[in-house]
């Protein structure tokens, strides 16, 4: 797949600080690239720099393999902050002047208020809006010059479930059309629901990178409980079973050599324990997360 973005050691400081430390990342064509981290992990400061807002210390980056350019920016849409609209002007009215701006053609207006789901309300004033359709507007703004890649940094900071929901669906159908996003938050659900890969920063150092399918694969534990109390001995002297912990009046057993619940289900029954709780724990992004961010503290 042709690389989108490229990022070689990218680093920023403010002094002692340094907010982006020796990044290095890769973005396909089509990926929804989640970049993930808490307040002050260097996400902002490194978009920002990708769209020639902060000027970087050190290290390089390459839009669609080439270095980047004025004419370039004109390939990928924006929200770094929301945008500054006028009270007093209808959506269409300020898409209007964004598409000036840009220079992009008018008629790209209606159907981007179509897609974000304002059209019914394109002749209202920006004043009238609630908060979640004015971050709509906000995404119709970045769309409004039909770019190839959408960066969108907290895009549902503020919202409400229901605002979220909108914003999160709204980004899977954008993904749906074939364009590239790259996208900044530290909403955990928020990534893995709508992101294809992700990358963890914490303090301007990346920590991991990989795909959101790959979150729940490799290790497998398994919730174990039953009125047998040989349950904790049968467990650890099964082959398969790495280490056994207790959790909530129930054990986890850990398992090697691709083995699963039905495994160490035949392997309990044919030591005599029946079992009344048998359950595969599916690792989520913020188990995930936390387990990075402990990890690099002891690093």
């Amino acid at each position: 797949m042709e690389s989108v973005l490229t990022i070689n050691n990218l680093t920023k400081k403010y002094g002692r600080l340094t907010a982006v430390n020796n990044l290095s990342l890769d973005v396909k064509r089509g990926d929804v690239f989640g970049i993930l981290g808490p307040n002050g992990s260097g996400k902002t400061t490194t978009l920002g720099i990708l769209l020639d807002v902060i000027k970087r210390t050190s290290g390089d980056f390459q839009w669609f393999d080439k270095p980047p350019t004025k004419e370039m920016r004109k390939r990928i849409g924006a929200i770094l902050e929301t945008p500054i609209f006028y009270p007093y002007l209808s959506a269409t009215k300020n898409l209007e002047i964004v598409a000036k701006i840009k220079g992009a053609p008018l008629s790209n207006i209606d159907p981007v208020l179509k897609k974000v789901e304002l059209y019914e309300r394109k002749d209202d004033k920006f004043r009238t809006f609630s908060l979640g359709m004015k971050q709509r507007l906000s995404i119709a703004s970045a769309l409004v010059c039909d770019p190839e890649v959408m960066i969108l940094d907290e895009p549902t900071n503020g919202l409400d479930p229901q605002g979220i929901a909108e914003i999160r669906e709204l980004i899977k159908g954008i993904a749906a059309d074939g364009k590239t996003i790259i996208l900044a938050s530290h909403l955990l659900d928020e990534v893995q629901k709508v992101c294809t890969h992700f990358a963890v920063l914490k303090k301007g150092n990346l920590l991991y990178t990989g795909l959101v399918d790959d979150i729940d694969k490799g290790i497998v534990n398994v919730e174990v409980a039953s009125e047998e109390t040989t349950l904790k001995e049968v467990l650890e002297s099964c082959p398969f079973v790495e280490k056994v912990k207790e959790e909530d009046g129930k054990y986890v057993a850990q398992l090697s050599d691709d083995k699963q619940a039905m495994d160490i289900n035949k392997y309990l029954f044919e030591h005599g324990i029946g079992v009344s709780h048998l359950l595969t724990q599916k690792k989520s992004l913020e188990k995930q997360f936390l387990e990075l961010l402990a990890e690099s503290e002891t690093v």
